[in-house]
């Protein structure tokens, strides 16, 4: 059984939103899961945030209990680890380098499964990489590089997932469409794999 662990700032919002989508998703499929989420930043016990609430109950999907702050434990529980943006990968790749390999955004891991979109994906990285070292040696990325990067930037899509926090209830159900679009290929990807 494979586990996910979905993670976001404070746990209230995104990632307990997207844990709950993800049940429900992989139950309708018959996908045997194992599915946590948890926050960077987050107070254990803290409730879901009450648009996060309304939400999911908009949706018949069930609430899921207080806030869990990331742990060691949990990062070494997951198979796979989504987070909602790019900054949140690049927080638990700077605490635990060993688990690069199963960090991913949400959105990045959904779009691995679109054709091309891997690829792209990772020449991105990869000029991202080299440009730290060039920076960090201080030395300058070649143009061809730059314009190449920049090419890459506009076709590909914006990986992070809104964060509705302190907003009104309609932003937090555009995140959560946000949310049930990216796993649904998520899904997809995982019958696949």
């Amino acid at each position: 059984m494979r586990r996910i662990l979905l993670v976001c700032t404070g746990n209230t919002c995104r990632s307990p939103m997207a844990e709950a989508m993800l049940k429900e998703l992989a139950g309708q499929r018959g996908i045997p899961l194992e599915v946590r989420s948890a926050g960077l930043s987050a107070i254990d016990g803290t409730p879901i945030s009450p648009n996060a609430a309304q939400t999911l109950t908009n949706r018949n999907l069930p609430l899921p209990g207080g806030s869990t702050a990331l742990t060691d434990e949990a990062v070494e529980w997951a198979d796979l680890i989504l987070t909602m943006t790019v900054g949140h990968k690049r927080t638990i790749i700077g605490r635990y380098p060993h688990v690069s390999d199963k960090v991913y955004t949400l959105k990045e891991f959904a779009a691995g499964g679109e054709p091309g979109a891997a690829e792209d994906l990772a020449e991105a990285q990869r000029i991202y990489a080299d440009w730290q070292v060039k920076l960090a040696l201080g030395e300058t990325l070649p143009e061809a590089d730059r314009e190449r990067l920049a090419e890459l930037e506009r076709k590909l899509p914006d990986l992070d997932i809104a964060d509705p926090f302190g907003g009104p209830l309609e932003v937090y159900e555009r995140s959560a469409d946000e949310i049930w679009d990216a796993l649904g290929k998520t899904i997809r990807r995982l019958e696949t794999d």
